[in-house]
């Protein structure tokens, strides 16, 4: 055998070679242009090349592929131990956090971010989901409220596999096609939720399909638990197990907050199940915090007897870096083995034995997370084969399709669990939206794209800056999540809000009492002083030139200084007051004016009455008028006030004196 040329593995001294130097035209793993070939380049191998490929082996062949497989067995059975190590330890750390965040009903956009945040926290969709379902059976939330959780679940789901797809920054090929790998799955989720999230706003159309499929009544059942956790959990339980309890009491209001179990109590102290758990269920005051004991296996190492809510949480905290080391180390050991073992394979065989339908793609993903009972460990062990270049991107994106089917099968089963009606129909809204998505996003290949084209992109960005898969789960799942949440919270508090609108409204309308040129005066600075002094700003900055930049800021600076000036004048030195007075004044003149014509008429009369009562002539009291008009010495007016002191007013005698 050593005699024959294998024409799909070269020989081994040419593993850094070129496909340009090789006749085939065939790209190997190990070749130094091997990210430079495309989709369409690679060529289609026979199934004859993958059989010899996979079982063609000499003595020595096959010892290296038993110890590469125990070797990969090895890295990855605790990549999966810190996959769960970090969801465990992410559930002590945000627990209260996402009990909190789901304890009430609240508006769909709201609904839907406390969904994603509440997944994001606990690294669990699984859990999120067995949690949703648990609340709408305790009648904590209502059915649709239960529908928006669970999207917003499906979206935190895949920070997961994206932080995974960070341990590859070590290669800048590997990390491109990790990040693309892992974003396909957000862009495919964020995509679903942007259809169907006001669909079901306004039709309804999850809420009434799944209550036309609903049983008269669901009886209870016993929890499942797959393979894999069965095989990792109990290792994983003996350094820290998560109390899920907590979160669901804290969440359906059973206690106003974690401090309520706090101190950790152990019947005389002894650290068992039996004394910290069993024989302090339902006692006030005594039991286990975030920190719990498993039936089988004890307490878990990070377990205190007295311990408070930041001895718990340090725990966490220390667990959870443990695990991100861990799951780096393993995930840099597994990729190593894989490469290694892929050396000088050609991608024509490989390809040809990862590539399947589509459908038998997503039935293969669906059955992977069934049995791991996580989609986002299936797709976090995807994401370094992406990576490493065994999965084409078109493959990852049929296989998490198939995750996102698979993980609904949790709720399912808490939802039998829970032997409610209402549960079941949320775990069946989360079905038929995976479902849906797929029916909308995946069957028609020019959608297909969408996501795939928008997956590479994310990857492309990558070869710019390693900083941009950080910033870009900062601000997908926690930065634009926590501003929706606000903005939703700030229309919630309509009482108050529309209190404040109405009074800025009638505080307005008040003041056009007090001056008819308010209205005009307050389009002019709304609507064209404001935005012009805008739009002037802007063009200096645009200009390009220092000088009119320099303009710019200093007509900034004085903008901002001037209101500055204006707010502290309005609040702190009575400027309302002065500005409403001035109204008060104008509106006085107005009046004033106004009736003025009719006041002079008014007094004309009166002052005819009285010189018919008086018989003071016309014209003589138009001289007195006159002579009332003159200027005089300032001698003169002390002199007539004297003279009025010494003797009342007589106006007969008055005009018999001037006329003389």
């Amino acid at each position: 055998m050593s005699t024959i040329q294998d024409p799909i593995k070269p020989d081994r001294s040419n593993l850094a070679g070129s496909r340009k130097d090789r006749p085939t035209g065939s790209t190997h793993f190990g070749d130094n242009d091997f990210a430079e070939e495309t989709t369409p380049e690679i060529g289609d191998a026979t199934w004859g090349e993958v059989g010899r490929a996979c079982c063609v082996h000499d003595a020595m062949g096959w010892g290296k592929i038993f110890i590469g497989v125990c070797i990969a067995c090895f890295f990855l059975y605790f990549f999966l131990f810190s996959l769960e190590l970090l969801g465990n330890a992410a559930k002590v750390l945000g627990g209260c956090s996402a009990g909190g965040l789901m304890s009430e009903d609240t508006n769909p956009v709201a609904a839907l971010v406390i969904g994603e945040l509440a997944t994001a926290l606990v690294q669990s969709s699984s859990t999120t989901t067995s949690i949703v379902v648990t609340l709408v059976g305790a009648e904590a939330v209502g059915v649709k409220t239960g529908i928006y959780l669970i999207m917003g679940a499906n979206i935190g789901t895949s920070v997961t596999n994206t932080i995974v797809a960070m341990g590859q920054m070590g290669s800048g090929d590997q990390l491109e096609r990790a990040f693309a790998g892992a974003t396909v799955h957000d862009l495919f989720n964020l995509l679903s939720v942007a259809v169907l999230f006001p669909l079901e706003l306004i039709t309804g159309y999850l809420f009434r399909l799944t209550s036309a499929m609903l049983p008269d009544s669901v009886s209870k059942d016993d929890k499942w638990n797959g393979p894999i956790k069965k095989i990792v959990s109990p290792l994983v339980s003996r350094v820290l197990k998560p109390n899920k309890d907590v979160i669901k009491e804290v969440a359906v209001g059973e206690v106003e907050s974690c401090g309520a179990y706090y101190p950790v109590y152990c019947v005389d102290g002894i650290e068992d199940y039996k004394h910290c758990v069993a024989d302090t269920k339902g006692i006030e005051g005594q039991g286990v915090g975030l920190i719990t004991c498993d039936k089988k296996v004890g307490c878990p190492a990070f377990f205190q007897h007295g311990a408070s809510k930041q001895d718990d949480a340090t725990s966490g905290g220390i667990c959870l870096f443990l695990s991100l080391v861990l799951l780096l180390l393993c995930l840099m050991g597994l990729v190593n083995v894989l490469q290694r073992g892929l050396m000088g394979m050609s991608t024509r065989v490989i390809y040809k034995a990862t590539k399947v339908p589509g459908v038998f793609a997503i039935l293969i993903g669906a059955a992977i997370t069934i049995l791991v009972q996580s989609s986002s460990i299936t797709t976090s062990v995807l994401t370094p084969l992406v990576g490493l270049g065994v999965i084409q991107l078109e493959q990852m994106l049929p296989l998490t399709l198939g995750a996102n089917i698979g993980t609904t099968i949790t709720g399912l089963l808490a939802a039998l669990v829970s032997g409610k009606v209402e549960a079941l129909q949320v775990a069946l809204a989360h079905l038929f939206f995976n479902i849906s998505g797929i029916i909308i996003w995946y069957p028609l290949p020019f959608m297909r794209k969408v996501p795939l084209e928008g997956a590479r992109a994310l990857g492309r960005y990558t070869r710019r800056s390693r900083s941009i898969p950080p910033i870009y789960v900062a601000i997908v799942f926690f930065i634009i999540p926590l501003l929706l949440l606000g903005l939703s919270e700030l229309f919630q508090q309509r009482s108050v809000d529309e209190q404040g609108r109405l009074e800025g409204a009638r505080a307005l309308g008040r003041w056009t009492r007090r001056s008819r040129s308010i209205p005009a005066i307050y389009i002019v600075i709304v609507f064209f002083v404001i935005p012009l002094l805008l739009l002037g700003l802007s063009e200096l900055f645009q200009q390009g030139s220092v000088g009119y930049t320099v303009l710019g800021a200093l007509l900034v600076i004085f903008v901002a200084f001037a209101t500055v000036r204006f707010v502290w004048w309005w609040k702190r030195q009575e400027g309302k007051e002065k500005f409403l007075a001035c109204l008060d004044r104008r509106q006085a003149m107005s009046a004033t004016t106004k009736t003025l014509p009719e006041d002079m008429q008014y007094l004309k009369a009166k002052v005819g009455q009285l010189m018919e009562h008086t018989g003071l002539p016309e014209d003589e009291e138009e001289g007195v008028e006159v002579e009332a008009l003159k200027p005089v010495d300032e001698e003169e007016p002390r002199e007539m006030s004297d003279a009025t002191e010494e003797e009342p007013l007589d106006m007969t005698g008055t005009s018999d004196s001037k006329g003389e």
